[in-house]
C-alpha cells in the first residue's frame, strides 16, 4: 500500500469512520490503525480506496463492540469492493440525527450496515462480508437501523443548518466568542488540497481564530446530502466550486469537525444542493 493511495482515500475513510463511530477523535484513531495494518500490503490492489474502506469499517466495528464489552470480529481480511458514493444520498441528512440521539440505540452491526449501505452505497453482499452475516440478514439489520433513524424528529437537520449558518455569520463578522460557542471544545478543522499535506487545526479557540473575518462568500448547503458549506470559485464561473466543507456535529449539537476539501478531483464529483 502506497502512502499516496492512503492519503487519497483518507477523506473518505475519515468520513466513513466518523459516521459509524460518531466521534472525530475515534475516527482519526480508526483511520490511523488502518494505515498501521495495511502499510505493508500488496501494492497491486485494484481499488485501494475500496479495500481501505473495508479495513476501516471492520476496525470501527471492533471499536463499537469493545464499547459494549462484546467480542471483536476476527482479524481483517480485505475483500474487493466496488467503491464510490451511493445512489441513496437522500438518507444522508437523516444520519446527522442518527449520530445524535438515536446513535446509542443502534447496535454495532446496525450502525455499520446503515452507514456503509444507505450512505456510501456499498452493496449488501460487501457489507455482509464485513459483518460476517448473510446478505439477507444484513438487509434486515440495515432496515431496522433505517426505521430508527427515520423516526427521529424532522427538526434535527434544520437545527444543524441553523448552527452552520450562524457559524458562517460569526466568521464574517469576526465574532470570536460566537464561533467558540458554536464549536465543540475538542473540535478539529482539517483541510485537504491537491499540492499540500493535510492541514489540521485542533480546539475551538484555534479554529475560531482561523475563521475570523472569513467565509465572505460561503453558503450553507447540502454536501453529498448532509449539512455543509460551499464556497464558489472567485472566478465567478457558474457552477464552479472553490471548496466544500463537510460538517460533523457532536451529540450536543455543537460542531465537532469541519473537513475542508479543495482537491480538484473530489470537487469534480461532489454533490452540492441547495437547502430545501
Amino acid at each position: 500500500m502506497q502512502i499516496n493511495d492512503f492519503e487519497t482515500a483518507r477523506p473518505r475513510l475519515l468520513s466513513v469512520a466518523t459516521r459509524i463511530l460518531g466521534s472525530p477523535t475515534d475516527a482519526e484513531e480508526a483511520v490511523q490503525e488502518a494505515w498501521l495494518r495495511t502499510a505493508g500490503a500488496d501494492d497491486e490492489i485494484d481499488n485501494p480506496t475500496a479495500w481501505l474502506t473495508t479495513v476501516v469499517s471492520r476496525i470501527c466495528l471492533d471499536m463499537l463492540r469493545a464499547r459494549r464489552d462484546t467480542s471483536p470480529i476476527d482479524a481483517v481480511e480485505p475483500v474487493d469492493l466496488q467503491a464510490g458514493p451511493g445512489d441513496e444520498a437522500q438518507l444522508a441528512d437523516a444520519l446527522g440525527s442518527a449520530l445524535g440521539a438515536v446513535v446509542d440505540s443502534l447496535n454495532p452491526a446496525e450502525r455499520v450496515a446503515f452507514v456503509l449501505h444507505d450512505i456510501f452505497g456499498l452493496p449488501f453482499d460487501d457489507v455482509a462480508s464485513i459483518l460476517g452475516k448473510s446478505p439477507a440478514a444484513t438487509r434486515q439489520v440495515a432496515s431496522r437501523a433505517r426505521k430508527r433513524v427515520s423516526a427521529q424528529p424532522p427538526t434535527a437537520e434544520s437545527r444543524r443548518a441553523k448552527a452552520v449558518t450562524a457559524f458562517l455569520a460569526a466568521s464574517r463578522d469576526g465574532d470570536f466568542t460566537a464561533l467558540v460557542e458554536l464549536l465543540d471544545p475538542d473540535a478539529v478543522f482539517r483541510t485537504y488540497t491537491d499540492d499540500k499535506p493535510l492541514e489540521l487545526v485542533s480546539g475551538a479557540p484555534a479554529i475560531a481564530e482561523a475563521f475570523m473575518f472569513r467565509a465572505k462568500t460561503a453558503v450553507t448547503v447540502l454536501v453529498d446530502g448532509r449539512i455543509g458549506v460551499m464556497v464558489p470559485h472567485p472566478s465567478g464561473t457558474l457552477g464552479s466550486l472553490y471548496l466544500v466543507m463537510d460538517v460533523t456535529f457532536g451529540a450536543d449539537g455543537t460542531i465537532a469537525a469541519i473537513d475542508s476539501v479543495l482537491r480538484s478531483e473530489e470537487l469534480a464529483v461532489v454533490d452540492v444542493a441547495a437547502l430545501g
